[in-house]
């Protein structure tokens, strides 16, 4: 059994922890309203710009010289997985969550006869898919010092993705991240960006309305510069959405926390109390008897 000494400490400890998962769940949520702003100011450029490339795509259909961004290039052997997480942890599963989603991902594909090449975007996820998927690892853009992330940081991103692509080293690339729904709430979620799923990114067919449009210039040339933007575009909102979630995660996990710490101290306190009660009993019976034998 542990002394009234021990106990003593372990409430302090607890109670220490306990201010610090508290200011973490303050902290947590003074950022998840701003980062929560931008994910859902980025929601609907991203939708349009599937819109506007879903209309230029129904209007290249069956014609010759389609990019490869959008076509593919005829082949699906070799997929990129492009797995977001967090820079840092206690924010429950939602770095967990996402590594799920991409090692069930990364399985089927090898169980298909698939190559495997793995970017990951942020340390935890990393961490996490190293232990088994080392050797699929081709690089890992670390974005610690980034305190607020701009759509610099995604352009650099896509940067290295179509390079990578132009020189051939992979058919398909999927974005893996977690789509903010509320702080208790961040669906891991898998987006194939190449060739651009345009169809499954809107949920639909694009609705001309019966219009007939005229593009200047041609429609193969719009592409050719919209197909690239739009992987930034992408890379950028599945950024804000993780940053969202990553936040809300937190703040929720941090709750949790203090909760039990607070239970923790109760269970401790009422333990102390006991033992010390037990304590001064027994010491009143020592002193009771004493007096008694003389």
């Amino acid at each position: 059994m542990a002394s009234l000494k021990d106990l003593r400490n372990r409430i302090a400890t607890v109670k220490s922890t306990q201010k610090i998962t508290k200011a973490m769940q303050m902290v947590a949520a003074a950022k998840l309203r701003k980062a929560q702003e931008s994910a859902e100011a980025a929601r609907p450029y991203a939708s349009r710009m599937g819109s506007v490339l879903a209309n230029l795509s129904a209007a290249m259909e069956g014609r010759e010289g389609g990019s490869a961004l959008m076509a593919g290039n005829g082949r699906e052997d070799t997929h990129l997985l492009i797995v977001c997480t967090a820079e840092r942890g206690l924010c429950g599963g939602f770095n967990s969550n996402i590594a799920k989603l991409a090692r069930e991902h990364v399985d089927e594909l090898v169980q298909n006869g698939k190559t495997v090449k793995i970017l990951c975007v942020g340390k935890k996820g990393y961490d996490v898919l190293r232990r088994k998927y080392d050797h699929l690892i081709i690089d890992r853009v670390d974005l610690r010092e980034v305190k607020q992330v701009a759509f610099a940081n995604a352009h650099d991103i896509a940067g290295k993705v179509l390079s990578m692509f132009d020189d051939s080293e992979f058919d398909v690339a999927t974005l893996f991240y977690s789509e903010f729904k509320s702080v208790i709430s961040q669906i891991p979620t898998a987006l194939q960006i190449i060739p651009a799923n345009v169809a499954s990114d809107e949920g639909e067919a694009a609705d001309l309305g019966g219009a007939i449009y005229d593009y200047e210039p041609e429609e193969s040339e719009i592409l050719e510069e919209l197909l690239p933007r739009n992987i930034g575009v992408q890379i950028f909102r599945a950024l804000l959405e993780n940053a969202a979630s990553e936040q809300g995660a937190r703040m929720s996990a941090m709750d949790n926390a203090t909760r039990n710490a607070g239970e923790m101290i109760d269970k401790l306190t009422m333990s102390y109390n006991r033992q010390r009660q037990a304590q001064i009993t027994k010491e009143l019976i020592e002193i009771i008897s004493g007096a008694e034998a003389l």
